[in-house]
């Protein structure tokens, strides 16, 4: 399947809705005229005495103790090289957007238009008192070098050069555990490092500071391996210069032990790969092509433990593994500095996580039944949750123990509690998701692909890699629309509209047998086949393709008869149910019954949230499950609250494990402390709820449709449940975000059910 991002695309999504990737909100109430009389003046004037009386109090009344500055002069941009301090700005909003999402952290990005490093320290330090840590970004070496030694030296605030340091954090830990794996140990391994700018200089030292030996170390640049014989070499080169009569990368892979790769793609071959020692590790770390293809590195040797920069290979070296929680770690504890230890302490617990057993939410994310510590596993998964409440309480507590913190984590459970709250309003799931999709990816059937809409979300899905998509309505109208997006690859198109259609007659037979003695004819069959739901639906029953996407033009009612007749029910469900997933300030909430069931009985809400947790474990994520209503615990004896205790009591008897309780009103579900205050014998008590199952349709409906529009929450649904065959039903006018991601599940929900019916 062909991947892209086409040029449009990407400005596209820097342009739209808004120009960038980040804002400013408010974080303090602005309604009135005395919550402006405080934020401005005459209020404003208090917390600015208190922090001229003492300086430390900026982080009590500012937000500096949250923000960091991202700082870049444009002179080395991924792999546009020197492109200026302006052109950089897209990335550093990117780098913005990474601290924001993955820790909580918010961030200024600031474009510094010098070269000259005088120049560019002066700017930093004169800006600094903004801010609670600087992460410089794309700064050419050796120049990098520089500029961070002197601000680390000449400021109180952490100070980082991602460039430098993520890369060797990360690498550092997977080196660990690959040695580990291979049985051999860091003092006496001989290394290769291809590449000697900012990142292999910073890989090689911290390297060293773990047991690797300096006389063990073979550095090459663009002109081979540094030797003591080169000339004018600057004074990083100098530390790993070799006084061996060495010269190339094929003469310095000999019986090496690991090859770390920071420079061009393809320069390992096969040959050099099999000159390496018993077991190799091999880190080819360019990007977008690494130093040797991944399946070429595996066949060729079946003990080499491989690791890429690629998010499609294992062991993925991924700098988001370590910034983000490094500067929270650092921030928390109002650390003067990043040091040594506190990069050592990342480095370990990056490494001893990917040794613990890994959530289920992520082998769900990974397809995998059990990602395991081993060679193909050897540093956790970007997506992990666990990397926030594992990574900067590790760092925070090295910057403790070295005497750099000025505000000591007195209680841990409840600082690491924090850390976790702070994970809960991404898009991780989202992302998680469409990864899931990707690994086996599915023909969808796109029900009307001839609305723009629609189209948009499948040229995206495929261009992605999440779904094969089949294009399914008017075929001139596809065929110019496709024109119109740049959509110029070899799709399925089928107009059910078109005569003389083998397709046509054959589901259309297959379905009048079915039907024939419910009065339908072969002919009234045929009829029924030239419209796009009963034609997608067929393509699925007969195996034409794996699921169908429909729904963007129709009312619900009429989309949802045709599937039921067509699709029927699954094994053992009793009926169908939708739930709506809403990716919320507090994490992923499940609503449940959204689309379909007007007003449920005791035993159908009982089915609905069974079947409603076997979606959310779908996700990876064990449901916990409130049933809502107007009434708390027997409150009320009316019929509504009855028939959700009543389901409850069923629920208790017949499934003792499930975390379900109710009838509980919405608040009292949503707000833990209220909960366990006044019902303190809750199976819920202490429990984060995450799924809502309503007393009707009303309620259900209205409740998603208020928090997607209010909260401006992503919403993923309505997701069928019941259905023997992937079929989901968008909501009218749906957004190409939305049916992306109903794209997703359509894909996942194929997925588990082959492995069902192959298991």
């Amino acid at each position: 399947m062909k991947r892209k991002t086409t040029r449009k695309q990407a400005l596209d999504y820097h342009a739209k809705p808004s120009p960038g990737k980040i804002k400013v909100v408010p974080t303090k109430k602005y309604a009135t005229q005395r919550d402006l009389s405080l934020a401005y003046s005459p209020g404003v004037a208090e917390p600015c005495l208190e922090i001229e009386n003492d300086k430390a109090n900026s982080y009590k009344y500012t937000s500096k103790g949250n923000l960091v500055a991202v700082i870049s002069n444009g002179t080395a941009v991924l792999g546009l090289g020197n492109i200026g301090a302006e052109a950089s700005k897209p990335v550093m909003e990117g780098k913005a957007l990474l601290f924001k999402i993955f820790a909580d952290i918010d961030v200024f990005d600031i474009e510094v238009d010098t070269e000259n490093i005088d120049e560019f320290i002066n700017t930093v330090k004169n800006i600094a008192p903004t801010f609670g840590g600087i992460n410089l970004e794309d700064i050419k070496a050796p120049e990098a070098f520089e500029i961070e030694r002197r601000l680390k030296k000449e400021l109180n605030i952490p100070v980082m050069h991602d460039d430098q340091h993520g890369t060797a954090i990360i690498s550092a830990a997977a080196l660990i555990n690959a040695l580990e794996i291979a049985d051999k140990k860091m003092e006496e391994v001989k290394m290769v490092i291809s590449g000697a700018g900012a990142a292999a200089i910073s890989c090689a030292k911290l390297y060293k500071s773990f047991g690797l030996k300096n006389d063990n170390i073979l550095m090459l640049d663009s002109k081979g391996v540094i030797n003591t014989k080169r000339k004018n070499l600057n004074k990083s080169k100098s530390e790993f210069a070799t006084s061996k009569n060495i010269s190339t990368l094929d003469q310095a892979i000999v019986d090496s032990d690991v090859f770390i790769g920071l420079s061009t793609s393809d320069i390992l071959t096969p040959k050099m790969l099999n000159k390496m020692a018993e077991n190799p590790i091999v880190f080819a770390m360019a990007n977008p092509d690494p130093e040797i293809n991944y399946k070429l590195a595996t066949n060729t040797r079946e003990d080499v433990i491989m690791a890429t920069g690629r998010s499609d290979n294992p062991n993925q070296v991924n700098n988001v593994l370590g910034f983000p929680f490094i500067f929270r770690g650092a921030l928390d504890v109002r650390a003067t500095t990043i040091n040594e230890e506190m990069k050592k302490a990342a480095v370990i617990a990056l490494a001893d996580l990917a040794k613990e057993a890994v959530p289920e939410q992520v082998n769900v994310a990974y397809d995998q039944t059990r990602l395991t510590f081993g060679r193909d596993y050897i540093i956790p998964k970007p997506f992990d949750p666990r990397l926030i409440s594992v990574v900067p309480p590790a760092v925070a507590k090295a910057a403790m123990d070295s005497g750099v913190a000025q505000f000591p984590i007195k209680n841990w459970p409840k600082y690491i509690d924090g850390l976790i709250e702070r994970s809960g309003g991404d898009n991780k799931l989202v992302r998680l998701m469409h990864g899931r999709a990707k690994r086996n990816p599915k023909r969808v059937v796109f029900a009307e692909a001839d609305q723009l809409t629609v189209l948009k979300a499948a040229q995206f899905v495929y261009d992605e890699g999440i779904a094969i998509p089949i294009l399914l309505g008017r075929k001139e109208t596809i065929k110019m629309l496709m024109e119109e997006l740049d959509f110029d690859d070899t799709i399925e198109i089928v107009d059910p509209k078109e005569k003389n259609q083998e397709m046509i007659n054959e589901y259309a037979h297959i379905y009048w047998k079915k039907e024939e003695r419910k009065g339908l004819t072969l002919l009234a069959s045929k009829k029924l086949m030239r419209e796009r739901n009963y034609f997608g639906a067929m393509m699925v029953n007969a195996g034409d393709a794996d699921a169908l996407i429909t729904g963007y033009s129709k009312s619900y009612p009429n989309v949802v008869k045709p599937i039921l007749k067509l699709i029927g029910l699954d094994e053992g469900a009793t009926r169908i149910a939708t739930t709506n997933l809403l990716i919320t300030d507090r994490g992923p909430l499940f609503l449940s019954d959204t689309s379909i069931n007007i007003d449920p009985n005791a035993s159908d809400l009982a089915k609905i949230a069974q079947m409603t947790a076997a979606t959310v474990k779908m996700f990876g994520i064990d449901p916990v499950i409130a049933m809502i209503s107007y009434s708390n615990f027997g409150s009320s004896k009316d019929i509504s609250a009855t028939k959700v205790r009543n389901a409850v009591k069923y629920l208790h008897r017949s499934f003792p494990d499930l975390i379900v309780d109710g009838e509980l009103q919405t608040d009292f579900a949503l707000n833990n402390e209220m909960r366990n205050d006044i019902f303190p014998f809750s199976k819920l008590s202490s429990k984060k709820v995450n799924t809502l199952i309503f007393p009707n349709l009303d309620s259900a409906n209205i409740t998603y449709k208020l928090l997607k529009e209010l909260n401006k929450a992503d919403n993923i649904g309505p997701i069928m449940m019941g259905l023997k065959k992937p079929v989901h039903i968008l909501q009218l006018d749906a957004s190409v975000d939305e049916i992306i991601n109903m794209t997703a599940i359509a894909v996942i929900d194929a997925q588990m059910k082959e492995s069902r019916k192959i298991n």
